[in-house]
């Protein structure tokens, strides 16, 4: 893996104007792709765990930043130290059927904080964030310790820092919106708080609220029945995002695709004054 020179770079490469899809990008020379891809980093992240992808001469520090790219997707990689269990920043991008941008998959690791098994059983079969299978008593520990569906680890508080440098990417690639399908209830709520309107989904976010009122459908069902269904956690959008992922409603959490103006905040709320 190539090592990444300089932050300036990647902006005059993207800003030659010949670049509009991930796969154009992945087309480049390794070098030249690791470099657009870099002005994704956060740069007060790389300063808080000294990272230095310039230190050409230090292997170490060269695979630190990993890039796998497809024909019209990438996976990027972001670790602190090379021998890390999990990435600080997980981030997958691809080029939609209409040659529009989206985010795959979006992950952020607090790297010293506790972990928690809930991507895999005790023998090491995958759970998929839950989805296909699920590790009850690391989820009950997860959401004890204040973690949301998902996570594995504490969050670095960097989403909001990570949206602009993703606004100016995909302005760099002369376009002004990009996509996102949120995995989980609690990813919705925060992508709303970043300023995303929805494609599909806004009746069903709005129903969730609704019926987690007092009085409400999936308000009924917080019996105390399971962990994940204790009183009270209709209150919170951890608390809901849990219940959901528990399966309160009867259908799994899906059919829920987000966008994004470049510099626009939609200004769409659908739990209002709600605390994480």
């Amino acid at each position: 893996m190539s090592t990444v020179p300089t932050v300036a770079e990647p902006s005059r490469l993207l800003s030659a104007g010949r670049l509009r899809s991930i796969s154009q990008i992945n087309a480049l020379p390794e070098e030249e792709r690791t470099r657009v891809y870099q002005c994704l980093l956060p740069l007060d992240v790389m300063l808080r765990f000294d990272i230095n992808l310039e230190r050409a001469s230090d292997d170490s520090e060269s695979s630190l930043f990993t890039v796998a790219p497809q024909r019209t997707s990438v996976a990027l990689s972001l670790r602190h130290v090379p021998e890390a269990e999990d990435p600080l920043l997980y981030l997958q991008l691809a080029d939609t059927a209409l040659g529009q941008i989206g985010v795959v998959m979006f992950i952020v690791n607090d790297p010293e904080s506790d972990r928690f098994d809930t991507d895999q059983l005790p023998d090491g079969t995958l759970t998929h964030f839950g989805t296909v299978r699920r590790n009850i008593e690391e989820e009950i520990r997860a959401m004890e310790a204040g973690l949301a569906p998902g996570q594995v680890r504490r969050g670095l508080r960097l989403t909001r820092d990570l949206m602009p440098g993703l606004e100016a990417f995909v302005d760099h690639l002369d376009h002004d919106t990009f996509f996102i399908e949120p995995l989980a209830y609690h990813n919705a709520v925060l992508f709303e708080r970043m300023g995303f309107a929805y494609v599909m989904g806004l009746g069903r976010m709005e129903w969730i609220h609704r019926e987690f009122a007092p009085g409400g459908l999936l308000y009924n069902r917080l019996d105390g029945s399971t962990p994940f269904r204790r009183p009270g956690a209709h209150e919170t959008v951890r608390g809901r995002s849990w219940a959901v992922h528990d399966g309160i409603m009867g259908t799994p959490f899906e059919g829920v695709k987000m966008h994004k103006q470049v510099g626009i905040h939609a200004g769409v709320v659908t739990f209002p004054e709600a605390p994480w």
